[in-house]
């Protein structure tokens, strides 16, 4: 039995979802030891960690203002980034919780293969890789992120992927936008479990 996604896609047409995603329980939420699960529009806590659950209403809407968003993240350094031949240029961030866990999203429909993943996607052009990947964000997981450091560059199958490791500002996962059916917070030592696909594979090494 498919749902329709509350979240229309770029095209303004509905988004079935053929096998929808289980939420956890609210308790879930406050175990560090546990994967909580929200589904659009689902329930939550109000706060986690001192940070409320709330929807990100003033997000940028143009790439002038996630371009300035960027600028106001910490400073670090990072290697300069060297595209692959035949691959687009795409960004992404691994958010971590101030309990341990890290949080991930599942794209509608495993697109691409991935039942669950990290948030990411292209880089348009004229738009920086930060930008990018805290705009990726906000759109797949509904949080408000700020980038703390560089993590790692990855060659997927249609990409070349910076990395970044970033934390939680704002923003309510069961916003989500409508590439994504579910966001979960999963503990590091299961991260293997969830993170199936072979692409995510370094990442997930690296936080293990």
């Amino acid at each position: 039995m498919h749902t329709i996604h509350p979240k229309a896609d770029e095209w303004g047409k509905p988004v079935a979802i053929t096998a929808p995603t289980s939420p956890s329980s609210l308790d879930a939420w406050r175990d560090p030891q546990q994967i909580a699960t929200v589904i659009p529009g689902g329930a939550l806590p109000p706060q986690l960690n001192g940070i409320g659950f709330t929807p990100w209403r003033d997000a940028p809407h143009d790439d002038a203002g996630w371009t300035a968003l960027a600028g106001l993240d910490e400073d670090f350094e990072e290697p300069l980034f060297e595209a692959a031949p035949g691959k687009r240029v795409a960004a992404g961030v691994v958010v971590l919780e101030d309990d341990g866990r890290v949080w991930v999203v599942h794209p509608s429909n495993a697109f691409g293969g991935y039942p669950a993943t990290f948030p990411k996607g292209t880089v348009d052009t004229g738009v920086g890789l930060r930008a990018a990947a805290i705009r990726e964000a906000w759109e797949e997981s509904g949080l408000r992120v700020a980038l703390s450091g560089f993590l790692l560059d990855v060659t997927r199958s249609r990409s070349r992927t910076r990395y970044y490791l970033g934390r939680r500002l704002g923003g309510c996962p069961s916003d989500m936008g409508w590439e994504s059916q579910a966001v979960s917070l999963v503990p590091r030592a299961l991260l293997a479990k969830v993170l199936v696909n072979p692409n995510d594979a370094p990442l997930v090494a690296l936080l293990g």
